[in-house]
């Protein structure tokens, strides 16, 4: 017997997303957490725009921003020697309301639908979960059980969980596993899959032979001197070439800082106030609610899973904070690992789409995971250029404090500008997608160039009635229809074997421009499937369809 289509190990953003993304295609889940609570320990603290765009399609993104940094604060990313010395060069962004004006007045699709969102992983999870709670009668939340192990076979999988507080045990039946149960995942030790981890920049240790594996100390804190922390103004990051970060959870109270642990030191025998006093320069009147040392890492699974059983998020990869691609690479995961199980309980996915899963989502990761190598490099490169010197109160102090600054500026802050990056990721090689001949667009971190290219995330504009182009797509498979050309053909091969298809016409000229082509099919993730400029004869439509519903 089956006790659900699906049963998710791990209740972190990408297993309550990717319950969301199930319950939104209609079908049944189970969601594990082993813990009794939703996190209560600082992680993220950016969701990117493509993040936003899925948050949007599964109704949450407005009970998100409710919870997030106001809509009217900028975001400024700040460079000082410590807060009782001086501000060496600062990046500032719009506010997410500056934001939504620009997007708006500009309309020219080369941004993604939403801005980004501050907002602390310690506030998004209750939201997610209580919306599952409340409005999702696909899915029985589960906090408090931990997966213990699996038996799979060609039928389903045989799932062991244990109660984390009785420890009772209990064995469930499903058609799939979804592992997104974290950096030390059960699922995936168990599947015997490796990690494969890139070599990181040792930034207190480039002269030893064998230096240690780097780690940080992060201490999470709140404090009444908001007027003091933000001395150089109201700061998203406040960050120093001494090597640490301070990153405000709220612009109210909240701050976290990730200090860097030297060779040969013992965090575990830190004063938490003394160290946080020592970084910042000064002493402040402060409350520790967190304080540990960590280890970044950037790791890569070899596989995303096989048979009944697969992964996603901080399970397949992890990543060093620079640039917020851990979680949000994990929230496109649950997209794509959630519509590819939804059309197989549905009956109309083929097994090609999990694999494809793979493909598509580990291509991700491993662009992902050397974006973040590079932002840590630069910030090596910053802080190997740091003269001490430049603290004092002196004429050449201040000379030296302005040409770093002018080099600091000058190398720039892809880090928190790399919208190719965010949403413009394409999945070239997919086996699922339809691929063509000819030069592909520009495929560049720093850029995204709006493109029907399929494979690639199409182009959002605001329409004439003011609505976003993205709100007209159907819950799975779109078909984008221009200058009326005929879609008799598709739509008959979509029918002939359940895949669910809705027309969109569109008169729209500079639409129609953008996405280049008169026919555009759009998979349930907004990714491109298929494009052309004539309706395929009825060969060809059902080897289109065939294709993009996993028949491989």
């Amino acid at each position: 017997m089956i006790d659900a289509p699906i049963i998710i190990a791990g209740g972190g953003p990408v297993g309550l997303t990717l319950a969301l993304e199930l319950d939104y295609h209609g079908v049944d889940c189970i969601l594990l957490e082993r813990n009794e609570t939703t996190t209560r320990h600082p992680k993220m603290d950016i969701t990117n725009g493509r993040s936003m765009e899925f948050f949007q399609r599964l109704g949450v993104a407005d009970l998100l921003r409710a919870k997030a940094v106001p809509a009217d604060h900028k975001y400024s990313v700040v460079w000082c020697t410590d807060l009782a010395g001086w501000e060496l060069a600062r990046f500032d962004y719009p506010s997410v309301a500056q934001k939504r004006d620009q997007l708006r007045s500009e309309n020219d699709g080369k941004s993604a639908l939403e801005p980004g969102m501050r907002v602390s992983q310690i506030l998004l999870e209750p939201v997610l979960k209580e919306r599952l709670e409340t409005q999702c009668s696909h899915v029985k939340v589960m906090f408090g059980w931990a997966l213990e192990g699996f038996t799979q076979d060609e039928d389903g999988v045989d799932v062991q969980i244990c109660a984390s507080d009785s420890g009772e045990k209990q064995t469930l039946r499903a058609q799939y596993l979804a592992g997104c149960d974290g950096a030390g995942s059960v699922a995936r030790r168990q599947l015997g899959v490796s990690l494969d981890e890139l070599e990181q920049p040792h930034l207190e240790a480039e002269n030893m032979k064998n230096p240690p594996r780097r780690r940080l100390y992060m201490i999470h804190f709140t404090s009444p001197e908001i007027d003091h922390i933000e001395r150089f103004g109201r700061a998203w990051h406040l960050q120093s070439p001494a090597g640490w970060s301070v990153i405000a959870q709220d612009d109210v109270k909240t701050w976290t800082i990730h200090i860097p642990v030297a060779p040969g030191d013992n965090p575990e025998e830190w004063d938490p106030k003394e160290v946080l006093f020592a970084a910042l320069g000064c002493e402040i009147e402060c409350d520790v609610h967190v304080a540990n040392p960590w280890t970044p890492r950037l790791s890569l699974a070899e596989s995303y899973g096989n048979g009944r059983v697969w992964l996603a998020g901080d399970s397949v990869h992890q990543v060093i904070p620079t640039g917020g691609y851990g979680m949000n690479t994990g929230i496109g995961d649950a997209v794509g690992l959630g519509w590819a199980l939804a059309a197989q309980v549905n009956g109309w996915g083929e097994p090609g789409l999990l694999h494809a899963y793979e493909l598509e989502r580990r291509h991700v990761a491993e662009r992902n995971r050397l974006g973040s190598a590079r932002h840590t490099n630069l910030r090596a490169d910053i802080r190997k250029s740091y003269d001490p010197a430049m603290n004092e109160d002196s004429d050449a102090a201040a000379a030296k404090r302005a040409e770093y600054g002018a080099f600091i500026r000058e190398l720039g802050n892809l880090e928190n500008e790399a919208w190719g990056i965010e949403w413009g990721y394409r999945y070239d090689d997919s086996p699922v997608i339809c691929a063509e001949a000819g030069d592909a667009p520009a495929y560049d971190w720093d850029n995204y160039v709006p493109t029907s290219w399929p494979g690639s995330r199409p182009p959002n504009i605001f329409l004439a009635d003011g609505k976003p182009l993205f709100d007209k797509l159907g819950r799975e498979f779109t078909l984008l229809v221009f200058d009326n050309e005929p879609s008799d053909s598709l739509t008959t091969a979509a029918a002939d074997v359940g895949l669910p298809l809705a027309i969109v016409p569109l008169d729209n000229v500079f639409a129609a421009t953008l996405y280049e082509r008169k026919l555009v099919l759009l998979r349930p993730d907004h990714h491109v499937a298929w494009r052309g400029n004539v309706s395929p004869d009825a060969s060809k439509a059902r080897e289109i369809i065939e294709k993009v519903r996993g028949v491989l």
